[in-house]
């Protein structure tokens, strides 16, 4: 595939080709059965983004066995396992290591019709921009860490984190979609410059991206990961702020198991954009417009 892709795409016929991914990631919320959760949607959703079913999945494991007990491993692993299962995938295995920090992920196969397969750089000019899940949580787990949010936040973003992107491309499928990537570390200006592939120039409306409560307070605080730093430093010549502010942080923030960016025709967007939030993903928004290729590859007004 001649793109960025997350997955690999192998052909097996003209009706059929597999598609495969592994990621793994370190804990971003401390109940370890919704860890296990989070992290098996983080592994599966590039399956999804590609319009791929999940057939099978592996546990890949680190785990400390001196200091963590092993029934928040069985926890981790069953919380994994209950999202494979939520998309009809089965769990085959797996591989264990002993490690000082806890890792887990998912190796994954999938399968998916050779001429069925959304890439993430086939926009079409016109094309509006669907963000299906809010963005700003590399800011929130990293203030969890710091114990600086309460526990309904801390809730709301293990629930939104172990949300499966597997309805939205199910969903997304029954529409004019041109193009689809998932948001993950190098956050929303990250895939979005995916996208455009030196191609297009993407215009977002900075106002219409939908932001996790308490990310802003945080981002004023400075409770800003790395990864966010480095993606800002990497695209800090591919993008444009049209009204500068000290929010545009956010726009660069890291994520984990993010949501999918769908660029669809105008035409069908506002179905599309009703069946996402009537299916569980009501904080979908059409973010931005596909245009020509402009001097920046992203414009944020």
């Amino acid at each position: 595939m001649h793109s960025n892709e997350d997955a690999a795409i192998f052909k097996i016929d003209e009706s059929r080709a597999l598609v495969q991914t592994v990621d793994i990631i370190t804990p971003v919320v401390d109940d370890p059965y919704y860890y296990g959760q989070i992290a098996a949607a983080n592994s599966l959703s590039d399956v999804f983004a590609m319009g791929g079913e999940v057939l099978t999945a592996m546990n890949i494991v680190g785990f400390d066995g001196c200091n963590q007990p092993k029934e928040a491993l069985k926890l981790i692993l069953d919380g994994a396992k209950s999202k494979i299962e939520e998309c009809g995938g089965t769990l085959v295995g797996g591989h264990t290591i002993e490690t000082p920090e806890m890792l887990y992920g998912l190796s994954v196969t999938g399968i998916i019709e050779p001429n069925k397969i959304y890439k993430n750089n086939t926009l079409r000019v016109g094309d509006v921009i669907i963000l299906t899940k809010p963005i700003g949580v590399g800011i929130l787990t990293t203030a969890l860490k710091a114990d600086m949010i309460d526990d309904n936040l801390v809730k709301y973003i293990a629930k939104l984190l172990s949300q499966l992107n597997y309805k939205a491309s199910q969903i997304m499928k029954r529409y004019d979609t041109s193009a689809c990537t998932d948001v993950t570390g190098f956050g929303l200006l990250g895939h979005l410059l995916e996208m455009v592939a030196n191609k297009f120039t993407i215009k977002i409306d900075k106002k219409s991206v939908p932001i996790i409560d308490g990310a802003f307070d945080m981002a004023d605080m400075g409770i800003i990961p790395a990864g966010t730093y480095n993606n800002m430093e990497y695209l800090s010549d591919k993008v444009e702020f049209i009204n500068s502010g000290s929010d545009d942080i956010i726009l660069y923030d890291a994520q984990t198991s993010g949501g999918l960016l769908i660029s669809v025709s105008q035409k069908d967007a506002p179905a599309l954009l009703q069946e996402l939030k009537d299916n569980g993903y009501e904080n979908s928004a059409i973010i931005g417009e596909v245009f020509t290729k402009d001097k920046k590859a992203i414009s944020v007004i």
